[in-house]
């Protein structure tokens, strides 16, 4: 006998109907969400960009300490607590989808929790940034400044956890223009913060660290703000509940292989700049790949929004039980990311004799900046399409197949031939790049082959039990 909580899709219109007229309203509806979530990311991005420019007026030692201590940040914590943030995805997305709306607050507030007592041994680790860096073979000096630095930051850890849950609970309710007005505000205040800080407390390198706490901080107390106050929100806050202590071990169990599904992608890129330093040259090589890194960040920063829309359009869609509006929807953002990994592609390539200037005044950089170019374009094409798979992925709530796809994609095919292309066939930094991008193919073809096998409905239907398992009895899910 059917649940009368549970109500049956099967008797509703599924909202798929694939002609002209649904795929323009999915892709208006993708494009609005993907456009501010693009403007928050880069706004946030911007944070460390201004800290480290305010830093480089300090010297050359405090920019290489603060350049460092960022590098260490990101690969210690940051892609960590992004990773188990995203695990919302699924669980505030599906729960969303279903009209429950009361489980998006608990969710958050379960996500809070685990990522704030996740920032306490990170936080330790920070600590100890310079040790590490030093016993690491690092430079001493610039390990001690990264150290300083490093703690410096420490409260960043914890506001980076919040806002991942914040934003993730308004991204999935399709409420995101807030999430870029409070980045943008924040963005501008960290301006001030930041000269007040370096230029006129006299902490100098310590005060641009502390900017960012403070800037960090504010972004959290404005959305905290709009979540508390706004009538958007009424439904899915209804306020500080004991229910989120409850099932902390099922939101676990999809965070860890979320981390891991991020983790992994993100420490590959970073091993390319650790390799190039052992390339003949290395000085050139290291500074290519870290331009090449650079700008790859950036103009991925739009397949990333694209993603983050195809994620909750995917889980809200499945939780709603229609299936085929979220094959729909998948169709859709794949045409938007070819469309838009061509013409940023096109852009990169024609641009690739000037890019080089905008860093460096070295010929030798520049040209070897300008062969790069193309390879950047090929890599970011194939790299958005992937990107919306892997966003598919999490708004199904296949992480733990995504953590398996990127260890084959990356640490069996990626890193191994751009290894053997750099050293072996003595291709240099290019033949590094090359192989990440094989990596990234491999990503590709396996993505696809699952998004293209999957039963929709069987989709759906685990979907829907997901959502109701929280919120009832197992006997009364079915």
């Amino acid at each position: 006998m059917e649940s009368p909580l549970i109500p049956n899709s099967e008797k509703k219109s599924d909202g798929d109907g694939e002609d002209g007229g649904h795929v323009v309203g999915e892709v208006k509806k993708q494009l609005f969400l993907a456009g501010p979530l693009i403007a928050s990311s880069l706004l946030q991005n911007i944070l460390q960009v201004i800290s480290t420019m305010f830093v480089g007026h300090l010297g050359e030692l405090p920019l290489s300490g603060a350049s460092m201590a960022f590098s260490f940040a990101g690969v210690s914590a940051f892609g960590l607590l992004m990773g188990m943030g995203t695990a919302l995805d699924t669980l505030c997305g599906q729960s969303y989808g279903a009209k429950q709306y009361h489980m998006l607050g608990v969710h958050m507030q379960r996500a809070m929790l685990v990522l704030t007592l996740v920032g306490i041994p990170l936080a330790v680790i920070w600590a100890y940034t310079g040790e590490i860096l030093a016993a690491l073979g690092q430079d001493p000096e610039i390990s001690a400044q990264a150290g300083i630095y490093a703690r410096w930051m420490i409260p960043v850890l914890f506001a980076y956890g919040l806002l991942q849950c914040l934003t993730r609970f308004l991204q999935t309710q399709n409420n995101v223009v807030p999430m870029m007005i409070s980045s943008g505000i924040t963005t501008l205040l960290h301006l001030l913060i930041c000269w007040l800080l370096v230029f006129k407390s006299g902490l100098g390198h310590k005060g641009a660290a502390l900017a960012m706490s403070i800037s960090y901080w504010l972004n959290v107390i404005l959305l905290v703000l709009y979540v508390k106050f706004s009538p958007a929100c009424k439904k899915t806050w209804t306020g500080f509940s004991s229910e989120a202590l409850r099932d902390i071990f099922n939101f676990i169990k999809l965070a860890i292989p979320s981390a891991v599904m991020v983790c992994l992608e993100f420490w590959s890129f970073e091993m390319l700049v650790l390799l190039s330093g052992l390339l003949p040259n290395p000085k050139l090589e290291t500074s290519v790949l870290s331009i090449s890194l650079n700008t790859a960040a950036m103009v991925f920063m739009i397949p990333f929004g694209l993603s983050s829309a195809i994620s909750t359009r995917v889980s809200n869609e499945l939780g709603a039980g229609h299936p085929k509006a979220a094959r729909l929807a998948i169709c859709v953002v794949v045409a938007l990311a070819v469309t838009e990994g061509l013409i940023v592609g096109a852009t990169m390539t024609l641009a690739r004799n000037l890019w080089g200037h905008a860093y460096s005044d070295e010929d030798e950089v520049v040209k070897y900046v300008a062969i790069m170019m193309p390879i950047l374009a090929i890599s970011n094409f194939v790299d958005g399409i992937q990107a919306v798979l892997a966003g598919t992925a999490r708004g199904c709530g296949w992480q733990n197949i995504g953590a398996l796809v990127n260890l084959g994609a990356y640490y069996i095919f990626g890193i191994p031939s751009a290894i053997l292309l750099a050293f072996v066939f003595k291709i240099g930094g290019k033949g590094l790049w090359i192989g990440i991008i094989s990596g990234l193919f491999v990503q590709l073809v396996s993505y696809s082959t699952i998004t293209i096998c999957t039963d929709w409905e069987k989709e759906a239907k685990k979907a829907r039990e997901r959502v109701y398992s929280s919120t009832l009895p197992i006997d009364q899910v079915f």
